[in-house]
């Protein structure tokens, strides 16, 4: 037990610690390929907090396993406040989808607050003759396992939302997972697969300039970007939503007055007008949270999507 002075001592130390952090660069791990869904968005918060904050927020990609890269180096990184993860609805997936990480996304993490989320659209190439998703059922249930389907990796929310689609439809396509969207995209283009559901913001020109179909999003309501393209509930999918989320978190043992600090300089980030302007572009709704609402929203992800891998038998492949 802690003496009365013992205990001031630490209470006292704490508003001193968020006051002079950082006092250094500070690293947001992106567990995902330059370029992608949620990297762009990071870094234009991460400029943001550099303005705000006096230090330099540096992106570092880490690519690979469902997230699972990234997302290590943090948990086993010093719990100070200079090692940050930028996690997604991928963490949820994957903390399923890999039996065996050496970390737990609920218990080796800090959540500090949500940052956003963006619907995916589903999209095909041109040489695919289905112009509606009703058009797209029927021609892949006359061609079972014989349509592929591309994402950004084995537990991508790409992988996911495509599994779900494929079981809410009574489909059944082949999953051909990359390392990250970049190759994705462009086999997609090319024709060498024909399906995807990736995020809006990265599909805008490929869709404007015919070179893929849009059929539905996947969000609640239509996007703004694409407001002739109906959402998939609307398109006969019911009940269907899903959304490329993203989140910022520390690793577990981050003192509370750190995280508090941080929460509040990105909620203000996300006021900000560049902020505003770059998520409007690309098609991603700002949220943020408190800590304690980001770390009820990832469980509740994390057994939502739980679910869908129980009942679609999604694998890692």
């Amino acid at each position: 037990m802690l003496c009365g002075g013992a205990l001031w001592v630490l209470l006292s130390h704490a508003p001193a610690v968020a006051q002079n952090y950082p006092a250094r660069g500070v690293r947001v791990i992106v567990p995902f390929s330059p370029g992608g869904a949620v990297d762009g968005p990071m870094r234009a918060v991460a400029q943001e907090l550099s303005r705000r904050m006096g230090q330099q927020f540096v992106v570092d990609n880490r690519p690979g396993a469902g997230a699972t890269i990234g997302s290590e180096a943090v948990a086993r990184a010093p719990a100070d406040g200079y090692t940050l993860l930028l996690a997604s609805q991928t963490n949820a997936i994957s903390a399923t989808l890999y039996p065996k990480l050496t970390y737990d996304m609920i218990e080796d993490f800090a959540p500090i607050t949500l940052i956003g989320r963006e619907p995916g659209v589903l999209v095909v190439h041109p040489g695919l003759p289905a112009k509606t998703v009703a058009e797209l059922i029927t021609h892949v249930r006359e061609r079972p396992a014989r349509i592929d389907f591309a994402s950004s990796g084995n537990g991508s929310g790409q992988h996911l939302f495509a599994a779900l689609f494929n079981t809410m439809a009574g489909l059944r396509m082949n999953h051909v997972p990359y390392r990250g969207s970049g190759q994705a995209t462009t086999d997609l283009l090319s024709g060498q697969v024909t399906v995807s559901i990736p995020g809006v913001a990265g599909m805008l020109g490929h869709i404007r300039a015919g070179k893929l179909r849009a059929l539905a999003v996947t969000g609640e309501t239509r996007s703004k970007q694409l407001p002739d393209v109906p959402t998939l509930d609307e398109a006969g999918v019911k009940g269907y939503s899903a959304y490329v989320w993203m989140g910022l978190a520390a690793p577990k043992g981050t003192p509370d007055a750190i995280v508090a600090r941080l929460n509040r300089e990105v909620l203000a980030a996300l006021s900000a007008d560049d902020v505003r302007t770059y998520f409007d572009n690309a098609s991603i709704e700002p949220a943020g949270s408190t800590p304690a609402e980001f770390g009820s929203f990832f469980r509740a992800e994390k057994d939502r999507w739980a679910r869908v891998i129980r009942e679609t038998n999604a694998k890692i492949d």
